[in-house]
């Protein structure tokens, strides 16, 4: 037709036919042109108010508005910026793990104070405060450890954040639990991570009751390379306590490097460092004698420089775990977490999941300070609107709306297992852990067991996995 025409259709009540006007542009051409092509449907269908029944919707098609994370054109600009974009300092993602009083907060809390990242004035306080409530040697812990339980306890319980840079590396620094109560915290951490410095006490007994069954030594390093860990540096830390024992140190190594081969590093990914956390030896520099006499390698901070930096998929849609929710001062409603895949911007569109609402980035914080934008394997915190607060939780996904993250009630999973108390056949319940998350799931089929050797299936359709089997 030329010119508006009224059509009758069937209303939602029977027997009462409503009008409404379609908005036909009068053109004696059949060819419809390419800026009309482009008009939103809803824009097209001009509906009568004062005809159409008050029951009576606009189509699904009609309602549907598409959600972009960006406009295609930012889109294609982004990927072309990041694309021809050079780094002079490439980003890792390094945790550090350990059997409980290991040193571990002590021994990066020393080193970020060798670097400047904690001022004169602030670590006397520190040391001032620690030694009115009887922990004097935790001053350096406190760096990392910012909550007052974990400061009158003495051990971390959260995963402890803060960033530093080495010579060719922006580093984000993830500081874990090693307590047996706060695995679920240090895997939360761990899974964050791109490589890992494994602490362990060399002072007599203590290494090898971290190493035992019952230690965490072992445990961590098993879920660090689970959780995709593939580098792993060893800090032989308090080796002061042992005048700087060579053959101390030796032992120590064999026995890890033994020990993380079978969990699956290669040689060229792992690496030991003798330290002292405590008086800061081979952190940054190195002066003790006893130490100098047997080794001329790297400081540990020399070490954490060599460490490769991960493969980003920033090509693929974007993916943030939600691992922190706070009101933050100058954004608002701000979210913490690592983007796994894709970027992000400033006004950028993101779907929140499982609820499935829209929300708009308001702020982006990397490495300590604002930005604009923020690629894959950055640790970042989000200003949020659009959204409620309590409308968020740890664990809730931020994805591309266009391109949300898939939803499923079973998935197909390759496990290690260690440490069994009894065997698993389908059926069997366990603990599952992503991320800041963890739920009750269960075995539903056992598909077969796989060799750790070569990594083909040895056996199909086992009726159960023995404690020695790996699948």
């Amino acid at each position: 037709p030329t010119k508006s025409a009224p059509v009758a259709f069937k209303s939602a009540t029977p027997g009462k036919p409503v009008t409404i006007t379609l908005g036909v542009p009068e053109t004696k051409t059949t060819e419809i042109p390419p800026e009309e092509k482009k008009t939103p449907l809803k824009k097209v269908l001009q509906v009568s108010s004062d005809t159409i029944s008050p029951d009576a919707k606009m189509s699904p098609m009609a309602e549907k508005k598409i959600n972009r994370q960006m406009p295609i054109s930012k889109r294609t600009e982004m990927e072309e910026k990041i694309k021809n974009q050079t780094k002079e300092k490439e980003h890792i993602n390094l945790v550090v793990i350990g059997h409980v009083d290991a040193g571990k907060s002590t021994l990066m809390g020393h080193m970020l104070y060798e670097l400047g990242n904690v001022n004169a004035k602030t670590m006397h306080r520190y040391e001032k405060e620690s030694k009115e409530i009887g922990k004097g040697a935790f001053s350096y812990a406190w760096v990392l450890d910012e909550h007052a339980e974990e400061r009158t306890r003495g051990i971390t319980m959260d995963v402890g954040v803060t960033n530093f840079e080495t010579e060719h590396r922006k580093v984000t620094l993830l500081d874990a639990p090693g307590h047996r109560d706060f695995v679920p915290n240090m895997i939360s951490g761990a899974a964050q991570a791109d490589v890992a410095l494994l602490v362990v006490d060399s002072s007599t007994d203590n290494f090898e009751r971290g190493f035992e069954n019952d230690g965490q030594t072992k445990e961590h390093a098993l879920l660090a390379r689970s959780l995709g860990v593939n580098q792993m540096g060893v800090v032989v830390n308090k080796l002061d306590s042992m005048n700087w024992n060579k053959e101390r140190f030796d032992n120590i190594v064999g026995i890890l490097t033994k020990f993380l081969k079978q969990s699956g590093f290669k040689d060229s990914s792992i690496f030991f460092v003798p330290c002292s956390g405590l008086t800061g030896e081979n952190l940054v520099e190195r002066k003790e004698e006893g130490l100098k006499s047997w080794y001329s390698g790297p400081t540990l901070l020399q070490r954490i420089d060599q460490f490769e930096p991960a493969e980003r998929e920033v090509t693929k849609p974007f993916r943030l775990a939600i691992t922190d929710v706070y009101k933050a001062l100058n954004a608002g409603m701000a979210i913490g977490g690592k983007i796994e895949a894709g970027f992000v911007n400033v006004g950028d569109k993101l779907l929140l999941q499982p609820n499935n609402e829209i929300c708009t980035v308001k702020s982006i914080r990397s490495h300590g300070g604002a930005v604009d934008y923020a690629l894959a394997g950055e640790n970042v915190d989000i200003g949020l609107a659009g959204i409620e607060m309590q409308h968020i939780s740890i664990g809730n996904l931020l994805s591309d709306p266009e391109h949300p993250v898939p939803i499923a009630k079973k998935f197909r999973a390759q496990i290690v297992t260690f440490s069994l108390e009894r065997s698993i056949l389908a059926g069997h319940t366990v603990e599952f852990h992503y991320q800041s998350i963890n739920e009750a799931a269960t075995v539903s089929a056992l598909i077969g067991v796989v060799d750790k050797a070569t990594g083909e299936p040895s056996k199909k359709k086992p009726r159960y996995f023995q404690l020695e089997n790996s699948t």
